[in-house]
């Protein structure tokens, strides 16, 4: 066992995070070495928590980088389970721009200079 984390060296514990709107569920998971992203997803018990998350279409990440669902894990990473966006950011400022609105810094409307 490694001392620093209390984990055999053939196995490897990671956290999986599912983020909604109002509040964010971690659960850490013990799995053997050379487990993947989604075994880890598999063993959180999110899947039957959450039966909106669907892996073909929700994304996986690590520490923020979108990975591949077979991406094998390393002993404390932290696999993120992605929300699909609600809103295209780049359609709702194209949007914006047609109707005429002018932004002021930190995404409110400005008022038009006349």
């Amino acid at each position: 066992m490694s001392e620093s984390t209390g984990v055999a060296n053939d196995r490897i514990r990671v956290q999986v995070t599912y983020a909604l709107p109002e509040r964010q569920d971690i659960v850490t998971v013990e799995l053997p070495a050379g487990a993947t992203a989604q075994q880890a997803v598999e063993a959180s018990g999110l899947l039957q928590k959450y039966p909106d998350i669907d892996l073909a279409k929700n994304k996986l990440g690590v520490f923020a980088k979108l990975v591949k669902a077979d991406q094998a894990l390393r002993d404390r990473d932290r696999v993120e389970i992605y929300r699909p966006l609600i809103a295209d950011p780049k359609e709702v400022r194209r949007q914006r721009a047609a109707e005429g609105k002018v932004l002021k810094k930190g995404g409110g409307e400005a008022e038009q200079a006349t």
